[in-house]
């Protein structure tokens, strides 16, 4: 597995759907989870489309997305020149057309935060990525309970669930009898 990468991308919208192609294929060839992978390319997006809308480039012209894995967190983070207020989780009311971003990096994440260093600000979230089934809410055993204690099932039921002819079914509460 790749333990870590950075990215320069340049200050441009477009530069979100590459990052998160390249993240997704990082982290699907290194063996995270489908989930996981899925909750990291939300929280680049969001963490991207913040640095490209609020905050000055690098000074070369370009911003930074790095990931590392340590263990069982990745820790996603986007480096950029900052900006004239502090990233910082707004209200993001129903009827607001912004202000969500840091909000969902918050719910996906273990933790978000904020870093200046060297004339550059770096907005880094870290996310829980299970090295094994175990675990995680996401294991197999958790989404296929064991069937083996189960009677046969190719057989006919032996009352209650249908009348007689295979296609009629038992009423239900969505479709009454």
């Amino acid at each position: 597995m790749r333990a870590s990468s950075v990215v320069l991308l340049p200050h441009a919208p477009s530069s979100v759907a590459v990052a998160r192609r390249r993240l997704s294929s990082d982290l699907t060839a290194s063996g995270v989870f489908e989930t996981v992978v899925d909750d990291a390319s939300v929280i680049v997006s969001e963490l991207l489309s913040n640095a490209l809308r609020h905050a000055r480039p690098l000074p070369s012209g370009q911003i930074r997305l790095t990931w590392f894995r340590n263990g069982d967190l990745i820790e996603l983070s986007v480096s950029d020149g900052g900006a004239m207020t502090e990233p910082r989780r707004g209200p993001g009311t129903l009827s607001s057309l912004g202000g969500r971003g840091l909000g969902i990096v918050e719910a996906l994440s273990e933790g978000w935060g904020v870093r200046h260093e060297d004339g550059s600000t770096t907005v880094w979230a870290v996310l829980r990525a299970p090295e094994n089934a175990e675990e995680t809410v996401h294991s197999p055993s958790a989404v296929f309970p064991d069937f083996g204690s189960l009677e046969d099932l190719t057989e006919e039921p032996s009352g209650g669930l249908h009348n007689g002819s295979a296609r009629e079914t038992a009423p239900t509460r969505a479709f009454p009898g």
